[in-house]
């Protein structure tokens, strides 16, 4: 026991880095919302301030000790000023990405200066121990978590009880408001991203004697903080703490007592894995914050295009050296991969830090079939792929409960244990020398080496053919769900769409491109080496992707040239001397300046570059009619009423249902019934609980007691999606509109059939879009005609909402749930709309619950309402009688009410 404990006490140097790392982590998420990456980064430059200042130039420590902390404090607060205030409005994924570019290059600066040598410092604590019975505790590592100890609770104390922290607490709740009653967001966050790196600096620079000092090492040291400021949710200081002493001493007693390499190294990050699987929702929350992501492409195939890259790499082939044509390949090679993250990343919106690691997998099991059990390069690459398919649907898995930038940590977390677990265990690796692998299938050798020529051609081929797929499955059945899913998980379950499958299906094609891409480009020379598959590594290809285009086919290959092994690296050894050394730099640079002037990517300018020059030089053309068109025009023209099919009749029943958050009753015993043809108005002032019992009815909140019944089945416990394939639909009150997709597109998305046979059927033909006549009648019904094919995102907010109930109508549901349809309509506009109300339950037999303040609009519609008032009803009846009730205008009017004691037709 007293062997453990000894061992648990040397593992306080870690819990105190990770523990100063994380406090660091959650003062910059406190103050700015943004989740700093690069947190280690800033800290390893620190170290090497005071390194060159106190090592080599002989200031004294606690001089060089403060200069090194005063540095980056001020590094911090440029990043702030400079970079992060320009990005307040962009998504989150683009904020991420500016903290991945600092990263990189922060860290290749480093590199260019110091190179990878490991440095010994002294340390300037005492180094001996203090002995209580039989155990011993080292000097430095007490005070080391002391420090930090001391740290957790100051900072605790400042941001509880001060001005500053209350007004931290404030612009992290709302920078509007903060604003507005006269905290500066800015000043903000500022200081605390000064803060933030300040204490990067100090964890850095003290635990550099027990760790050493080296480029790479600190930066993968300090991620593994994000574990614990995961844990604290980047907001409690003490958790974050308690977490990383934790951590630092577990990781302590796992690598004294296993023998399985990597294991301790990579237990934080698979902390991270089980803390959100534990945590994460399902589905969001309705507070869930849209992120606008990068813009995409329409998949549209363009077979001029694809000529003249075969007879453009024909000619490269014949003109240039074989060194030249080596860099082609391997860009081809590289591009083949990168095409992971359009899939994944651009189409299905899941930011993936994990993509190389696990390309690496694939390798590895090509790789090791090939050299040690003989299996020829083509199964064993099938294999690979497969063996990657299956580990990507794995990784997918915490991706089912996590999203946006938790997500990121959670990938990155699994590829890094990845990584320390499997490619720096140099027993499964094939030993020093790597493995060795040679490109020949069936006697024919396209080693990149021996024949460049053919290694281009066969990595082009193999773009090509991936990119192929990749626009077929965008313009298809199986694009559209992903672009649903990618904008608004909330209302793509709510219309029936299998969120789950989609995000599955995205990262197993994007594990397949990848391992594909992985295998050719490291195969290249024969020999492979399994540690570059890092997540460093993986971190820069997402990053250049962003830069090329993560959205579009093209952004693969015009990010990848940034690449090292590339022909940019060619054209800077070759063209440019020396410049090749700078590669990563320049990458991190562009990246940063990529995310400021363009998060779209240099393929969508590049796009709308050629569409406008094609418009101007070309002649005009007439734009081709849809098919849509074409039937509401035959339809307008033939002058026949149409006679519509009703909807199945099923009766939705409410029956004694109560939410809690916590110790809060926002829905107390509620019960209702919507019969076919009827239109229910529930009703009542701001806080009553309307729109969480749509929440529940609809699924996507969870139901404390009571039930909820389609025609006495029993619905209470089945998902959003198995809700909207029995007949229920909904309108959102935040519209919840498919951003990316044209008005059409949002109307089909709510027919397109649930089968899973386009998953396969997509990748090589896609079908057209096909429209039912519900279709048909919901565009005739709201007049979307002449809306059709703008993207929803450019529609005006009248046309959006119209869009939203049509979207909801179209697949014909038997009931149908409206949160303020007339919100943001002009009276003209709600007379209407009050109209086609009244229409959809008499003409098509809906059963419809409506939310609305409005209330003309609900006097007109309704025929009958429903009253609540902190979450229980307080009336029920005709509209007539309701409009005058007592109970109903004090809960209005703010006067008591006694909802103990309903009116008399509540009990009807």
């Amino acid at each position: 026991m007293n062997a453990v404990l000894s061992v648990a006490i040397l593992g306080l140097g870690l819990s105190a880095l990770y523990a100063l790392a994380s406090l660091g982590i959650v003062l910059i998420y406190r103050g700015s919302g943004v989740i700093n990456f690069a947190q280690g980064a800033v800290g390893l430059c620190a170290a090497y301030i005071w390194f060159e200042l106190h090592i080599n130039q002989g200031w004294g420590y606690p001089t060089a000790l403060l200069m090194a902390v005063a540095a980056a404090a001020a590094v911090g607060a440029l990043i702030q000023i400079g970079l992060m205030r320009r990005l307040r409005s962009a998504s989150s994924l683009a904020r991420t990405i500016a903290t991945l570019g600092l990263l990189i290059s922060l860290q290749a600066l480093v590199i260019l200066r110091y190179g990878t040598n490991v440095n010994v410092v002294p340390s300037a604590l005492p180094t001996g121990a203090w002995t209580i019975g039989d155990v011993t505790f080292p000097q430095d590592r007490v005070i080391l978590i002391s420090i930090a100890f001391a740290l957790s609770a100051g900072l605790w104390w400042i941001y509880r009880f001060t001005d500053f922290g209350r007004a931290t607490s404030a612009v992290a709740e709302d920078q509007t408001l903060s604003a507005a009653v006269g905290v500066s967001p800015d000043v903000v966050a500022t200081v605390n991203w000064a803060l933030g790196c300040g204490l990067a600096a100090l964890a850095a620079i003290l635990v550099a004697p027990i760790i050493t000092l080296q480029a790479s090492s600190m930066t993968t040291l300090v991620l593994a903080a994000l574990a614990a400021a995961l844990i604290a949710q980047f907001r409690s200081f003490p958790v974050a703490f308690i977490s990383s002493v934790a951590m630092g001493v577990g990781q302590t007693i796992l690598t004294r007592y296993t023998t399985q390499p990597g294991l301790a190294a990579a237990a934080p990050f698979l902390v991270i894995v089980v803390v959100m699987i534990v945590r994460g929702q399902a589905v969001p929350l309705r507070d869930h914050v849209l992120a606008r992501l990068p813009a995409v492409g329409t998949g549209r195939l363009r077979p001029p295009l694809v000529l003249a890259g075969v007879v453009g790499t024909i000619v490269l082939a014949n003109l240039s050296s074989d060194a030249w044509i080596q860099s082609y390949g391997a860009t081809f090679a590289l591009s083949l991969f990168m095409l992971s993250f359009v899939v994944l990343i651009g189409y299905v919106g899941q930011i993936s830090l994990a993509q190389w690691p696990l390309a690496g997998f694939g390798a590895w099991v090509t790789g090791r079939l090939v050299a040690s059990q003989g299996v020829p390069l083509l199964p064993a690459i099938v294999i690979g792929i497969l063996a990657t398919v299956a580990l990507g649907v794995v990784i997918a898995l915490p991706a089912l409960r996590a999203r946006g930038i938790k997500l990121a940590i959670v990938t990155l977390g699994l590829g890094t244990a990845l990584e320390l677990m499997l490619f720096q265990n140099s027993t499964y690796t094939g030993g020093l020398s790597g493995t060795a692998v040679q490109l020949e299938i069936a006697g024919w050798n396209f080693d990149a080496g021996t024949h460049p020529d053919r290694y281009l051609f066969v990595t082009f081929g193999a773009f090509v053919l991936a990119a192929i797929s990749v626009t077929n499955m965008r313009r298809g059945l199986v694009g559209r769900r992903m672009l649903a899913v990618r904008t608004n998980e909330r209302a793509a379950a709510a219309l029936g769409i299998g969120v789950r499958s989609v995000k599955l299906y995205g990262f197993a094609v994007a594990a397949g491109i990848a391992a594909l891409g992985a295998m050719l480009f490291s195969f290249a020379v024969g020999i492979v080496d399994y540690t570059e598959f890092s997540s460093f590594h993986s971190i820069l290809y997402t990053c250049l992707a962003f830069v090329g285009g993560i959205g579009f086919i093209t952004g693969p290959l015009l990010g990848s040239p940034l690449a090292p092994g590339t022909v940019g690296t060619q054209f800077g050894t070759v063209v440019l001397s020396g410049l090749a050394t700078y590669m990563s730099l320049i990458g991190g640079v562009v990246l940063i300046l990529s995310v400021l002037l363009n998060q779209d990517g240099i393929a969508k300018d590049l796009a709308t570059s050629a569409r406008q020059l094609s418009s101007r030089l070309g002649p005009r053309r007439q734009p081709r009619q849809s098919a849509v068109r074409r039937r509401l025009a035959e339809d307008s023209a033939d002058g026949a009423s149409r006679t519509r099919t009703r909807v199945r009749p099923s009766t939705l029943a409410v029956d004694r249902l109560s939410v809690r958050y916590g110790d809060a009753v926002v829905v107390d015993d509620v019960s209702l019934a919507v019969r076919p043809g009827q239109v229910i108005g529930l009703i009542g002032p701001n806080g009553a609980g309307k729109t969480t019992l749509l929440d529940a009815v609809t699924g996507f909140t969870r139901i404390a007691s009571g039930r909820v019944t389609l025609n006495d089945d029993d619905m209470t416990r089945c998902s959003p999606v198995s809700r909207a394939r029995t007949g229920v639909s909904r309108a959102f009150q935040s519209l919840e509109l498919f951003e990316d997709l044209t008005a059409l597109e949002n109307i089909v998305a709510a027919t397109d059939p649930t089968s899973r046979s386009c998953y396969l059927r997509d990748l090589v033909h896609p079908a057209p879009l096909k429209f039912s006549a519900g279709v048909l009648d919901a565009i005739r019904e709201f007049q979307l005609e002449q809306d059709l094919d703008r993207l929803a995102s450019e529609l005006p907010y009248g046309r959006r909402r119209l869009l939203a109930i049509a979207r909801a109508v179209a697949n014909g549901p038997s009931v149908l749930l409206l949160d303020e349809p007339a919100a943001g309509l002009s009276g003209e506009e709600t007379r209407e709309l009050a109209t086609v109300v009244r229409r959809l339950a008499r003409d098509w037999g809906m059963a419809i619950l409506l939310i609305e303040h409005d209330v003309e609009f609900v006097l007109e519609t309704c025929d009958e309402l429903v009253v609540l008032n902190f979450g229980r009803v307080i009336s029920r009846g005709a509209p007539s009688e309701v409009r005058g009730d007592p109970a109903v205008v004090a809960a209005y009017l703010g006067g008591e009410t006694k909802v103990q004691s309903p009116s008399k037709e509540v009990r009807r």
